[in-house]
């Protein structure tokens, strides 16, 4: 991927083709201000401002770029990504207005996962100046975090285990002076036997952890940050399909989310105390996996009946919840690539979002929106819980009909948060099916920008 601190660019007068902004209500207008060969150029490449388009339109022995977009006064951040996807190589800069949140997109568009192939078809670096010199930082470390996500979802499942988690945790930790503890082995099969559960089956080099990221000011607020970390899901013995396991290296998206938020808040040094949680396992088959009908012990005490070996994620999570319980955080945020029913529900470009408080739905709900990654809230039903009573233990991992699988996943997981704690869970997919400007195919982050914007809004900095 580009260096993506390069991209965007103080701008302190250095030579730049401009990039002029034209909605298609203004067409017209701009259209007459151009020669009659500039505007026989533009026609030519059928140029109809529509959002999206790029045309170059030549001056003389210069040249300047025109883009559509639908407000130039309110750029979102994702108005200027197809220019940065298709300008040539240069340093560019808009003609009398500021990107301001379009800088987020000048930079996601331009990434490449080239960690086994070159992308030798790329063009190189399309730099963007901005006067808007206090945001460039913020605005790189934000596309830095959403490309990190990208990064690790698109890794293959080998080169991305639960041991390369924990090398990325212990990245996190040398950059930002935090202690960091890995539990793996018989000690995590006594604390935290649901997510020894789910690994045993894997082999030594693949083996399940827990890793726990401690850093902040212990006079500040305490929040927990957790990850889903399945570096790869067969199904267990109720074993998938092969069509099925074919996008199963993206299911550690949620500890990607939980990292890179974690990251986040660190380099912005938010006044909190916070506690990184990433379960790492993979749902392997082999003669020691776990079974359905098989009744395993949790952390909490509760003891729950397997019912799928399918839905492993929110054992491995039930854990990791209520170790970040017992410290009574101000708030837990986890992320996971939980359910195919929320995708039913919202598609792959919304991720279903439940809490147990309205005010924190709303805060994250108004965050998504100004950030352009808006979350779309699904309930948790009381009514439903008795969905997840089991003959021979405190619960079961699955219930038995076809009904409300994203919100039945997060009830059960509400089990394992401590009582009255503010918790908001993300039932994400990580993957984007379809391309879109300054969004390519591949590992996605969704929610990852509204949580964190959330975060800056709640716990202010001085």
């Amino acid at each position: 991927m580009s260096k993506k601190s390069d991209l965007i660019q103080p701008d302190r007068g250095q030579k730049a083709t401009t990039i002029q902004l034209v909605t298609k209500d203004g067409l017209e207008k701009w259209l007459k201000a151009l020669s009659n060969g500039q505007r026989a150029a533009v026609e030519a490449q059928k140029f109809e401002a529509k959002s999206g388009q790029v045309a170059i339109v030549h001056d003389g022995d210069e040249w300047f770029a025109a883009g559509g977009v639908n407000d130039p006064e309110e750029l979102s951040s994702y108005c200027l990504a197809a220019l940065a996807d298709k300008l040539p190589e240069g340093t560019y800069r808009l003609d009398g207005q500021r990107p301001g949140a379009a800088m987020h997109g000048w930079q996601t568009a331009q990434y490449r996962f080239t960690r086994y192939k070159e992308d030798e078809d790329a063009p190189g670096q399309r730099i963007l100046l901005s006067k808007e010199v206090k945001q460039i930082d913020d605005a790189m470390a934000l596309a830095a975090a959403e490309n990190l996500v990208r990064d690790l979802v698109n890794t293959p499942a080998e080169d991305m285990g639960p041991a390369a988690l924990e090398a990325e945790c212990e990245r996190l930790a040398k950059d930002h002076n935090a202690k960091l503890k890995v539990t793996k082995g018989d000690t995590l099969e006594r604390d935290y036997p649901m997510v020894h559960a789910v690994g045993r089956a894997a082999s030594r080099d693949h083996a399940p952890r827990l890793m726990r990221l401690i850093w902040g000011n212990e006079k500040h607020p305490l929040i927990a940050i957790v990850g889903k970390g399945v570096s790869f899901d067969s199904g267990g013995l109720d074993i998938k399909s092969a069509a099925g396991m074919k996008l199963m290296k993206k299911d550690m998206g949620g500890a990607a989310h939980a990292i890179a938020l974690a990251d986040l808040v660190m380099r912005a040094n938010l006044p909190v105390q916070l506690h990184l949680y990433i379960p790492a396992v993979e749902n392997a088959i082999s003669g020691n996996s776990f079974r359905p009908g098989d009744v395993i012990n949790s952390r909490k005490g509760l003891t729950v009946e397997i019912g799928n070996t399918d839905a492993e994620g929110r054992l491995i999570l039930g854990d990791a919840l209520t170790r970040a319980s017992e410290d009574d955080p101000d708030l837990i945020i986890d992320f996971a690539t939980l359910t195919g029913a929320a995708r039913v529900a919202l598609g792959p470009d919304l991720p279903a979002l439940m809490t147990r408080r309205d005010e924190t739905a709303n805060a994250l709900i108004s965050a998504g929106k100004a950030c352009d990654d808006e979350p779309w809230r699904l309930p948790l039903p009381d009514a439903y819980r008795e969905w997840l009573k089991s003959d021979i233990a405190d619960l079961n991992n699955t219930h038995g009909n076809a009904y409300a699988g994203a919100s039945v996943a997060g009830l059960f997981l509400d089990r394992f948060v401590g009582d009255d704690i503010d918790w908001a869970h993300f039932d994400t997919f990580a993957w984007r099916p379809f391309a879109k400007p300054g969004r390519p195919k591949g590992g996605a982050a969704y929610g990852l920008r509204a949580s964190f914007h959330m975060l800056q809004e709640r716990y202010p900095g001085k």
